[in-house]
């Protein structure tokens, strides 16, 4: 393994480099406009449909274009401009806000039958899965090249705590405009936010170089023959991914929210606000903490119980009647999630070599990122099939089984220290 610096004692130094604040600005702010979007479609597809499998289907019609292109967009990333290739996506995704909202508006949405309004819907979220495909592996590849490598686990930390705090505050605010604005004009805030997050993005000065290690001869296929074999040779990244794809994959229950929210626990799309804020506020939180005493140390250790942690907090919230024992719960599934994240982050700053950063990035989006969408098409399903409850019961179960069958095969990992 290679060796790692002595971590910096100022919790704060990664805060201090103009680039990086800029980087975790935009991070933010499109966190949130993304949620506003997802929370006030899928509540509004509920609305149309009463069908989970509808739900379910906003997970999928990202996740196929950002499956399909994340692989061509790691390639890319490590040949490119990644700034550049950050606003274009950010332009592609501004434009699909653009084309919800026209197509939305009374005087338009009159004319269309309720497959018109679904086919409308299902189209925008491929056109931002697509953006997505090319956005993600250049952002992930980025973040290394803004912060001198003794700040890596601090960046990834401060990192996930400002994309978890995204994650609070999209929801939290999808919910308050949704019902003191309406539909149509919270489309249009969120064109006004993706118009700064763009702005932060262009702030971002320093250009990492782009790589030029043995890739003016490798064609298309055998550079990404090189990304999945970094990655299915290391060992710690493969666990690390792994664990959090199958956690997300089957205990994740942020797509089915608004069934619980409307049917289950009665409490409308304020309610639903503060349910899918929850696990961001415990991620805020914990993360706060790890800023000071990270959980790199005992780094897998602390992975594989943050994860074990997850499922048995899914398990309780799927048992749950009452809003407050399931905020909890959901709280805690932030909680763990968040030490997992920043463990996983900072394995992934670490490990692989400069010239591979956005090929690992885009595996690593292909087996986890997706793992959202993937596992919110898995929940819909799930749910039809088995039921809201009980499918999400399985689900944490499954998480938990996965852990210990990933704890047989990793014991030699407990030795690796991060910092």
């Amino acid at each position: 393994m290679t060796p790692v610096s002595p971590a910096p004692t100022d919790p704060y130094a990664s805060l201090r480099i103009p680039d990086f604040r800029n980087y975790i600005a935009n991070s933010f702010l499109l966190t949130v406009t993304l949620l506003i979007q997802e929370v006030i479609l899928g509540y509004e597809l509920y609305k149309i449909t009463h069908d989970p499998l509808a739900l379910g289907l906003v997970g999928l019609a990202e996740a196929i274009p950002f499956i399909l292109l994340s692989l061509f967009g790691g390639h890319l990333a490590d040949r490119r401009d990644k700034k550049r290739i950050l606003q274009i996506s950010l332009l592609v995704i501004m434009f699909s806000s653009v084309v919800l909202y026209l197509a939305f508006r009374p005087s338009v949405i009159s004319h269309y039958s309720q497959t018109m309004r679904l086919a409308v819907i299902y189209g925008v979220l491929m056109l931002i899965g697509t953006a997505r495909g090319f956005y993600s592996p250049a952002s992930s590849s980025l973040k290394p090249f803004l912060v001198p490598r003794e700040l890596y686990a601090n960046s990834s930390t401060w990192s996930s705590s400002f994309w978890q705090a995204g994650a609070i505050t999209g929801p939290a605010l999808a919910g308050l405009l949704y019902a003191a604005i309406g539909f149509e004009n919270t489309l249009l805030a969120s064109i006004g936010l993706y118009v700064l997050c763009f702005l932060f993005i262009s702030l971002i000065k320093r250009h990492p170089p782009v790589a030029t290690h043995d890739l003016t001869n490798v064609g298309f296929w055998d550079s990404l023959r090189e990304g999945f074999t970094f990655v299915f040779t290391n060992r710690i990244v493969l666990y690390a991914i792994s664990l959090d794809l199958f956690s997300v994959l089957f205990g994740g229950v942020v797509a089915i929210l608004p069934i619980f929210a409307e049917d289950i626990l009665h409490v409308g799309p304020q309610g639903l606000g503060a349910l899918r804020a929850a696990p961001s506020v415990g991620a805020v939180v914990t993360m706060l903490v790890m800023a000071k005493f990270p959980p790199t140390h005992n780094a897998w250790r602390n992975m594989l119980l943050s994860v074990a942690g997850f499922g048995a907090a899914t398990i309780v919230f799927s048992l749950s009647t009452n809003i407050y024992l399931s905020i909890v719960m959901l709280v805690l599934t932030g909680a763990f999630d968040s030490v997992s994240v920043i463990i996983r982050q900072t394995i992934l700053q670490i490990f692989p070599p400069d010239h591979l950063r956005g090929r690992v990035a885009a595996v690593n989006g292909i087996f986890v990122s997706s793992s959202n969408e993937i596992g919110a098409f898995e929940s819909g399903v799930a749910a039809r099939l088995l039921g809201t409850v009980p499918s999400v019961m399985v689900g944490g179960a499954v998480t938990i089984a996965v852990v210990g069958y990933i704890y047989t095969r990793s014991k030699d990992l407990f030795g690796v220290r991060l910092s």
